[in-house]
């Protein structure tokens, strides 16, 4: 019976390190989006810029610039963010738990079979005894 609810324990302690574990990726993924839109927008006014100067000659397009530039900071901060982004501590305790869990039941497992095993020899041992 113990098994069963350590068993129990740890499935839920893993259902809930996979669903914070879950939220983190997706806010990741979601601020590498944002990173790599900012990027292709840097990208895009690069490509304005130097049209721009292309066309104009030896007059400089500052406006331009400073936007790709502001994008590109922005984006390698987000990029930053998303990069850092570890496991929280629901998560390390969800998953601690679990191990602990796990770990007892392969005890109680193990203590089981042993116990097992000792009254199959006692049981054997009895019957040659009658014999």
């Amino acid at each position: 019976m113990r098994s069963f609810r350590l068993a129990r324990i740890a499935a839920e302690a893993e259902a809930l390190r996979l669903r914070h574990r879950t939220r983190r990726a997706v806010v990741r993924g979601m601020l590498m989006l944002v990173a790599l839109s900012f990027l292709l927008g840097a990208a895009i006014f690069c490509h304005i810029a130097a049209w721009f100067w292309l066309r104009q000659y030896w007059q400089q397009p500052g406006s331009a610039l400073i936007l790709a530039g502001a994008d590109v900071v922005l984006a390698a901060f987000l990029a930053l963010l998303a990069a850092r982004s570890s496991p929280g501590r629901v998560e390390v305790e969800a998953l601690a738990v679990r191990e602990r869990a796990v770990d007892s039941i392969t005890s109680t497992l193990a203590l089981s079979a042993l116990v097992a095993q000792v009254l199959r020899i006692a049981a054997d041992f009895f019957r040659r005894q009658r014999s």
